[in-house]
C-alpha cells in the first residue's frame, strides 16, 4: 500500500467532530481571558464594546453548542451562527468567533439529508446580517462581506469533501463485507459438496450392492455395516462443518484447518464401496502445512467420488507425496469397469450418479488460492487423471 493510499484511508476514516466535545469549553475559557478579549473575528466594523455579563452569555451561545455537533450538527450550526451574529452586532469580537468555522465544517461533513437546503438557508440568513452590520458599523466594504462569505463557502466545501470521503469508505467497507460473505458462502458450499457427495455416493453404491447379496448373509452384513460406517462418517463431517458455522458451539474458526480424516481412511472407504484402489504415500505433512494438507485431502476425496460415480469397478491409483515445500497428488482411474464383482460388497451392475461438475471447479479454486497447479483430464486409452501441486510453505 502506497503512502498516498494510506493517507487517503486515514482521511476517509477521520471523524471531524471527534475533538469537538472539549473545544466548546476551551473556546469559552480562552475568549474570556482579559488578554484575548476583542481579538477575534471582526466583520462589519462595529465599534468595540467592553465585555460584560451579556458578553459571557453571547460567548457561551457561540462556543458551547460545539459539544452538540457530533449528534446534532444542524442545531449546533444554528446556535453558533446566532451567537456569532450577536457577537458581531454587539461589538464584542471575541475569540469564540472561530466556532463558526468549526460548526460549518462539522455540519458539512455530517449532514446527509437536505444538504443543499441547509447551505441555502444559512446563505440567505447571511444577507440580513451583512445589511445590519453595514448599517451599524463603519469602514466595511461590500468586498469584505463577500470575502467573508467566500471563506465560509470554502470551509463548507472542505466539509463536503470529508463527507464524500466518508461515504466512499462506508461503501468500500460494505463492498468488502459483501465480498467476504460471498466468499464464505462459496467456501461452505464447497465443503458441503465435498462431504455430502463423497459419503452419499459411497452409501448409494454400498446400498445398491446389498440388493444383490440377500442370498449371502455374511456378505450382506458386511455391506450394511459399510453403509452404517459411511453414514456415521458423514454425520461426523457435517457436525464438524456446522461447528465452523457456529464457533460458540463448536471448535471455533481455527477448526477450519483441521483435516476431517486421513487419505488412507478415504481409500479404505472407497475399497469397501467396491472400487479397487492402489494407494501410495511418501513422506509426512509438516505441522505448518495444515491448509495444504486439507486441500490434498479434498482432491483425493473428490477424485475417488468421481471414480465411484463414473468408473465403477475401474482400477484406481492414488499417489500422495509430501515434500518440504509442496504436496503432490495424483489420482488416476481406468475406464468404467464391466460391473462384475471386484470386492465382497460390489454390485453386479454399475452405479453412476450424475455429476454437476462443481467438484472439479471447486478443487481448481482451492488449489489456486494457495498458489498451486491443478489439472484434470481424460487419459490416453480411456480413464481419467487428476493432478495437483499444492504449495505447503507458509500455509498454516
Amino acid at each position: 500500500m502506497t503512502v498516498l493510499s494510506r493517507l487517503r484511508r486515514r482521511v476517509r476514516g477521520f471523524d471531524v467532530t471527534a475533538w469537538y466535545l472539549p473545544l466548546g469549553p476551551l473556546l469559552l475559557a480562552g475568549a474570556l481571558l482579559p488578554s484575548l478579549q476583542g481579538h477575534g473575528t471582526r466583520l462589519g466594523g462595529v465599534p468595540d464594546r467592553p465585555f460584560d455579563a451579556l458578553a459571557v452569555a453571547v460567548i457561551a451561545l457561540e462556543s458551547l453548542p460545539l459539544m452538540l455537533c457530533r449528534h446534532r450538527p444542524v442545531l449546533c450550526l444554528t446556535l453558533v451562527s446566532a451567537g456569532f451574529a450577536a457577537d458581531q452586532l454587539l461589538g464584542y469580537h471575541s475569540l469564540a468567533g472561530t466556532a463558526l468555522a468549526l460548526a460549518l465544517l462539522a455540519a458539512s461533513a455530517q449532514v446527509t439529508r437536505h444538504r443543499r437546503a441547509t447551505a441555502l438557508a444559512f446563505s440567505v440568513a447571511y444577507v440580513p446580517l451583512a445589511v445590519a452590520l453595514a448599517h451599524l458599523g463603519r469602514g466595511e466594504s461590500a468586498t469584505g462581506f463577500a470575502m467573508f462569505y467566500v471563506v465560509t463557502a470554502l470551509v463548507w466545501g472542505m466539509g463536503s469533501w470529508l463527507h464524500a470521503a466518508r461515504l466512499a469508505e462506508v461503501e468500500r467497507r460494505r463492498r468488502v463485507a459483501e465480498e467476504t460473505r460471498t466468499a464464505e458462502r462459496a467456501r461452505i458450499a464447497r465443503e458441503l459438496h465435498d462431504v455430502v457427495t463423497h459419503h452419499v455416493t459411497a452409501m448409494v453404491v454400498q446400498a445398491e450392492a446389498a440388493r444383490y447379496l440377500t442370498a449371502a448373509p455374511d456378505r450382506l452384513d458386511e455391506a450394511l455395516s459399510a453403509v452404517s460406517t459411511t453414514g456415521r462418517q458423514a454425520i461426523g463431517d457435517l457436525r464438524h462443518l456446522l461447528d465452523l458455522l457456529n464457533p460458540d458451539h463448536g471448535a471455533g474458526t481455527g477448526a477450519a484447518l483441521v483435516v476431517p480424516g486421513t487419505v488412507l481412511a478415504l481409500v479404505e472407504q472407497t475399497r469397501r464401496a467396491g472400487q479397487p484402489v492402489e494407494f501410495t504415500e511418501e513422506g509426512a505433512p509438516p505441522e505448518s502445512a495444515r491448509s495444504a494438507d486439507l486441500v490434498a485431502y479434498r482432491v483425493v476425496q473428490e477424485s475417488l467420488t468421481n471414480a465411484l460415480k463414473h468408473a465403477r469397478g475401474g482400477r484406481t491409483s492414488v499417489s500422495v507425496r509430501h515434500g518440504e515445500r509442496e504436496i503432490t497428488v495424483e489420482v488416476s482411474t481406468e475406464g468404467p469397469g464391466d460391473g462384475r464383482a471386484v470386492s465382497p460388497v460390489s454390485p453386479v451392475s454399475p452405479v453412476s450418479p450424475g455429476g454437476s461438475g462443481r467438484g472439479l471447479a471447486g478443487l481448481r479454486e482451492r488449489v489456486g488460492v494457495l498458489g498451486g497447479e491443478f489439472d484434470a483430464g481424460s487419459r490416453t486409452g480411456g480413464g481419467f487423471t487428476v493432478r495437483a501441486r499444492i504449495p505447503a510453505g507458509g500455509t498454516s
